[in-house]
């Protein structure tokens, strides 16, 4: 099984399509999405129809803001997701769709296990809200917590990060891992980084490649224009101009 996660689309759709034709070079037989489908980005339409024929996705916590109240968001955020609910809301050309979408969010699940194999938005802790930042690692009692928690592999999203985190309490960047991580004995947590809005410094999408047989992750980096997105973003009122610029600096 050779399987494709993503996360934090956050309704960049040019972005995903990149990483979509990507996968399809991948070999891949099923895609998992790790939730923030929706969320910042200008086509969250779209998105959810394109992650709808995946195999997998999880409830993140953008996602559960459009179908409730956003708790906790920062004021770019909260007119952000006020503005993607009003465009899930009303669809004039397909309300059927409107109502397919809606069904969609309200039906996704918190977490999803694969044998050893955890998959969720936040952590194995709190799989909608809770982030696993790099610097973490110096916090021994929330690390040992958290990988309590694991069976043996965790995969999430949600600081738009990557890297993994060992139970040695050691957080292995991209660049220290030359994109590819060897599964073995230890306990990992591995973040697959964010297909629309990353922030490692590095503005093109990422997402990895799980290989059950060869028991490797593979991050992969996928360019798109992100001015195209970045204009669609300037030319929404509700949407601040600086999640348009963030794209850019990959932050």
């Amino acid at each position: 099984m050779r399987r494709a996660v993503v996360s934090d689309i956050h309704g960049n759709l040019i972005a995903l399509q990149k990483v979509l034709e990507d996968i399809q070079s991948q070999n891949i037989d099923e895609i998992f999405c790790l939730g923030d489908v929706i969320g910042y980005g200008p086509s969250p339409r779209e998105c959810i129809d394109e992650v709808r024929q995946f195999a997998l996705c999880i409830l993140g916590n953008h996602d559960q803001a459009a179908l409730f109240d956003p708790e906790g968001f920062s004021s770019t955020a909260e007119r952000a997701i006020f503005w993607t609910r009003k465009q899930l809301e009303f669809d004039s050309s397909d309300s059927e769709q409107a109502k397919q979408r809606w069904r969609f969010l309200a039906e996704l699940p918190r977490t999803h296990q694969v044998e050893e194999f955890l998959f969720v938005h936040g952590s194995a802790r709190n799989p909608i809200n809770e982030y696993i930042f790099p610097e973490d690692v110096y916090n021994r009692r929330k690390i040992e917590k958290v990988f309590s928690l694991i069976p043996q592999y965790c995969f999430q999203g949600h600081t738009h990060v990557p890297g993994v985190f060992t139970e040695d309490f050691e957080f292995l960047a991209l660049a220290q891992l030359d994109n590819l991580y060897e599964l073995g004995d230890q306990k990992a947590m591995i973040n697959v980084g964010s297909v629309g809005q990353p922030r490692d410094g590095d503005s093109r999408s990422c997402y990895v490649v799980l290989d059950d047989e060869q028991r490797t992750v593979e991050f992969r980096r996928v360019a798109y224009p992100i001015a195209d997105t970045a204009n669609q973003i300037y030319a929404i009122d509700e949407l601040d101009n600086f999640l348009g610029d963030r794209l850019h600096d990959g932050k």
